[in-house]
This record gives C-alpha cells, structure tokens and sequence, in this order.
C-alpha cells in the first residue's frame, strides 16, 4: 500500500459492471478535481489475439482443454506487480493498451496494429494523484506475489454466476459473432482457472458489489433476456467496515428501500447501485487524499 500514490484496484469478469464504477469514479474525480492513471486488465495479457487462438488450438489438440486468459499462465503479472510497486514509491510507471477494435486502434493513433495487439509500453501521464486498475486479476495472489498488499482499496464486481454467463453469452453472440456452442465451450475452458485463480479475490475485496437478480436465471446459457438493473437487488459486502469508517445509518437513509443482511452487508435495489458507489466511495477517496496530503506535508 501507498500512503502518497493511492491504488484503486477494481476487479471482476467482462460483463460484471467494472463500466459502472469508472463513470462513478469519473464524477467523483472531477468533482474533486483529481487525476487519475487508468490501467487496464488486459494490457497484461501475455499474447496476442492470434497468438492466444493458436496455443489455444495446441493445448486442445494436446489434450489440454484448461488454457484461457483468466490463469497466471497467459498473463504478466510481475509486470503488474512492477507497475503498482513503481507507483507505489514514485507515482510513475508504464502502461500500454490491448486493442479489442479498429475503433482501438484509431483512438490510439497505431495504424500500424491490428485488433488484437498491444500497444508499445509507454510511461503514465505524469503528475496523476492516484492510480486506477480495471480488470481481471487486482489484486491477485500466487507462488511469490500478492498484489493485494500493494493496493489501497480493493473493489470486487461479482454478478451472481448464472448471471455472469448470461451476459458472457450474449455479449459474445451478439457483439463478436460467435455460436452459442462456441461460449459455451470457453466458458467450461475458463472454469478451472476462474475459480482458481479470479474467485479468490473477492475474499479479499476491501467492498464486493454483487448484482443478485430477481427473476429466473435457473438455464443462463440459453436465456434470450438479460434481466435489467431493475430486476435486480444489489448486494454490497465491506470486509471490515471499520477500515474506512462506513456510515449504514447515513447510507440506509438516503437509499430508499435498503437494508442490513449482516453486520457489514447492505441490500438496495438494484436502480440504486449507482447512487450508493457514489455514496460509498466519495468518503474513502476524501480518506484516500487526505492520507496523501498529509504524508506530503511530512516529508
């Protein structure tokens, strides 16, 4: 953890509302004028979108059917690891980003690179207050490494299961063009690591949203509805609400129709998730500044 250079790690699957807090923390930042260095997930994929296709193919035709990106294997978590310690200490580090569309490509001036390559690396804008990472593996653990202990606030965005493979099938049949067959297939290669490697994480989330539906999700992988928000009720989890001096009297009084589960747990309904992140993480990011302010002063 870093008192001067404050990480945010957020952490959860494709499809698991990780958007929804970066607009929350959008507002949040300019409302208090802060600037943030966003890090994606899957700029620490170790392969190429062709690359990942083609082992895929040699483990399946080997015999191995568990390779996907959600393992350590296909990933480069010591260069992870090397970002949040560089910004840690210095509030500097290197970045760069996968392209998932020509749209990518555009944005980031490469004409050069396809949909599914990497950008060179390149150093993180300077002079940003804090650091913000969005994907898969935030605070991932393994043989050596413990990002966890590196990050300053740990955010876990974990749809019920039933519901996390809905939104990956349509997604994928809908935006990328693949069968139903075909994400089912990645879905079952996943598993293995996703409960390995990505589950346990959110053990270890300083605050887990969970969007819970409240309709049938009982066959996900042949549902043609996502339910909406609407449909849904929102379970918010603080592993120790103490850690951040968490107000459930101020919460559940301006979130209509919330309420206590457990000791540490709030339910709301699910329209009112976004309200409550903003309820939420405006004081911890007030803690967050506050720490590094006065850390500043005393050096």
């Amino acid at each position: 953890m870093s008192t001067r250079h404050p990480i945010i790690a957020v952490t959860g699957s494709s499809g698991a509302g990780r958007d929804i807090v970066r607009q929350v923390f959008d507002a949040i930042f300019r409302r208090e004028r802060l600037t943030a260095a966003y890090v994606k997930g899957e700029s620490f994929h170790r392969h190429t979108r062709a690359e990942m296709r083609r082992i895929t193919a040699e483990r399946l035709a080997a015999g191995d059917d568990r390779f996907s990106h959600f393992g350590a294997e296909a990933n480069l978590f010591e260069e992870q690891e090397t970002l949040y310690r560089s910004y840690g200490a210095t509030g500097a580090g290197r970045r760069r980003h996968y392209l998932h569309s020509a749209t990518d490509v555009a944005q980031h001036g490469n004409s050069g690179l396809r949909p599914g390559e990497f950008t060179p690396w390149e150093d993180l804008p300077a002079d940003t207050d804090l650091l913000v990472y969005k994907g898969l593996h935030g605070v991932v653990r393994g043989d050596g490494f413990d990002l966890g202990k590196l990050v300053d606030l740990k955010i876990g965005m974990v749809p019920v299961i039933n519901l996390e493979w809905m939104r990956k099938v349509h997604k994928d049949t809908n935006e990328r063009g693949y069968s139903p067959e075909a994400v089912v297939e990645t879905v079952l290669r996943r598993m293995n690591d996703y409960v390995r490697t990505v589950v346990p994480q959110f053990k270890h989330s300083d605050v887990n949203f969970q969007q819970v539906p409240v309709v049938d999700t009982s066959a996900p992988l042949i549902a043609r509805d996502l339910p909406s928000i609407d449909e849904s009720v929102t379970v918010v989890r603080f592993r120790k609400p103490e850690d951040f001096v968490v107000n459930f009297p101020q919460l559940l009084s301006r979130i209509e129709g919330s309420w206590m589960s457990r000791r540490n747990t709030i339910v709301l309904p699910g329209g009112k998730t976004n309200l409550a992140m903003e309820l939420v993480f405006t004081p911890i990011i007030h803690q967050l500044m506050d720490r590094k302010r006065l850390a500043a002063d005393a050096a």
